[in-house]
């Protein structure tokens, strides 16, 4: 596999590169609820050994990403209503907040190019394709968000949307269920406007209309 470097240059050691492959696999929506990962073909696909494997997995378990079963299995989360409600109610408190950090580092050309990830997302819609409406999504979260230079808050928001990735991936799937993103549009008009109450109102309603929607898959 290639080895990117740190910011010291130094090659990452191969548990760090497999987490962030995983990683991204998760939030890309390249998997489904339940999905079964075996440390062997893990290590087969990466083309290392089970150990690496196995530290990259506990990471993700950590972060509630994966689950380890008491055999031992590995699989992706399937989330109960209870926990939904959970995660709605954390993202409604943490991302309105990144957002109203944002806003005084906000400028046209960031919201020009959330105007394009705005279409983009539009343009999967249309092509019913799931993953590439949830990875474009989130794209358009995380933008804005890193405006906030609030590293740790973002830290904490993607591990919540590390969780719930695989179950958008199902729910999306169902391609009736996918939506155009109203509430995208009304944050872009606050943006625009510098409303921070309409901004926080935006985005809380945009990150708790697709949670809730899972209660009723």
């Amino acid at each position: 596999m290639n080895k990117e470097n740190s910011i010291n240059d130094k090659p990452l050691p191969t548990h760090e590169l497999i987490y962030r492959g995983l990683r991204s696999e998760i939030l890309g929506g390249l998997l489904n609820p339940g999905q079964v990962l075996t440390l062997r073909s893990l290590a087969k696909k990466f083309n290392v050994s089970t150990m690496p494997v196995r530290e990259a997995a506990r990471r993700l378990v950590a972060e509630g990403a994966l689950v380890i079963s008491s055999s031992g299995r590995i699989f992706t989360p399937k989330l109960t209503n209870e926990k939904i409600e959970e995660l709605a109610s954390l993202r409604a408190i943490l991302e309105p907040e990144l957002a109203s950090k944002a806003l005084p580092r906000v400028y046209d050309s960031l919201i020009e190019r959330l105007v394009l990830i705005n279409c983009k997302i539009e343009e999967m819609i249309v092509k019913k394709n799931a993953t590439g409406y949830i990875k474009s999504n989130l794209e358009f979260h995380r933008t804005l968000y890193l405006r906030a230079q609030a590293p740790s808050t973002l830290a904490l928001v993607e591990t919540i949307w590390l969780q719930y990735v695989p179950m958008m991936r199902a729910l999306y799937d169902d391609t009736s269920k996918s939506q155009a993103p109203n509430h995208h549009r009304k944050i872009l008009s606050t943006l625009r406007a510098g409303d921070e109450p309409g901004l926080k109102l935006a985005v809380r309603a945009d990150v708790t209309n697709g949670l809730r929607m899972l209660v009723e898959m």
